[in-house]
């Protein structure tokens, strides 16, 4: 079920226009906004709006922001909101 939700999350950061630089097998997603210093405004601008948390990450030689869908009572409609904010807030980063 996570592991849906964690699908379903670059499913629709993807369809918002972000890179999702992993294949989502598991319940983690790695995405970036661009360059190192844009995904670093985004994940602090997420981190402080509080619809979600994620946390920023290197991989690869990149900034990126990890979610980790991890709680069992998360819901797809938790998912669609916190793509939304994200949407959101990366447009102003």
């Amino acid at each position: 079920r996570c592991c849906a939700l964690a699908r379903r999350f670059a499913e629709g950061l993807a369809a918002a226009g972000f890179e999702v630089v992993n294949e989502v097998v598991l319940n983690q997603v790695l995405v970036g906004f661009g360059d190192d210093e844009r995904t670093d405004r985004v994940v602090a601008a997420v981190q402080a709006d509080g619809t979600c948390w994620a946390g920023g990450t290197a991989w690869r030689g990149r900034r990126l922001m990890r979610i980790s869908v991890s709680n069992a009572a998360t819901t797809e409609e938790d998912v669609d909101r916190s793509v939304a904010a994200i949407t959101r807030l990366a447009a102003g980063c």
